[in-house]
């Protein structure tokens, strides 16, 4: 993406990077600080939270489809692998809502618990407004698909940075004890 459009998404996913980044310094800076990480009351549903990382990792092929299919001239199935990733993404999201339904503490419990939902949650608005620009690529797709290509290579690029974020705050979370 040489031009303009791939400049800015260049540097707006270079400061996304830069926000997680400064999460994941807080994040270690206040653990490396307690004698007790995560506390005691934190029971984190691993094999849930695996298999609904799985879920957006798959998201992130079907994206992918969603490319080449555009690439190739084939709106149809472009509009497809759009709604498929898009599928995918909403049971990421809403299994994200019903953890934190289930889970026995909240933001203001301790400090893990405050570190959890702000990095959780910026992930979860993150995966909202990808969700909300996959529709609008996927009806710009439907009316106008050659000029749908460049936005859907800019929705995808953001898509596969918040997969690849989400690997990161899955194994700092939920596999680092």
């Amino acid at each position: 993406m040489p031009d303009r459009l791939g400049v800015g998404v260049t540097l707006w996913l270079a400061s996304e990077l830069m926000f997680f980044a400064g999460l994941f310094a807080a994040y270690f800076t206040l653990r490396s600080a307690a004698t007790l990480w995560p506390p005691e009351d934190v029971h984190l549903a691993v094999g849930r939270a695996a298999a609904s990382t799985t879920i957006l990792v798959i998201s992130s092929f079907t994206m992918r489809r969603a490319e080449h299919s555009s690439r190739d001239g084939d709106a149809a199935a472009t509009r497809l692998w759009l709604a498929v990733t898009l599928l995918l993404g909403a049971v990421f999201l809403t299994n994200q809502l019903l953890e934190y339904r289930d889970l026995g503490f909240g933001v203001a419990s301790h400090t893990f618990g405050s570190m959890f939902y702000i990095m959780t949650g910026f992930h979860g608005l993150h995966v909202f407004a990808g969700l909300v620009l996959i529709a609008i690529v996927a009806i710009t797709v439907g009316m106008a698909p050659i000029r749908a290509r460049r936005p859907l290579q800019a929705v995808a690029a953001y898509w596969h940075f918040v997969d690849v974020v989400w690997i990161g705050l899955f194994a700092t979370l939920y596999l680092l004890r």
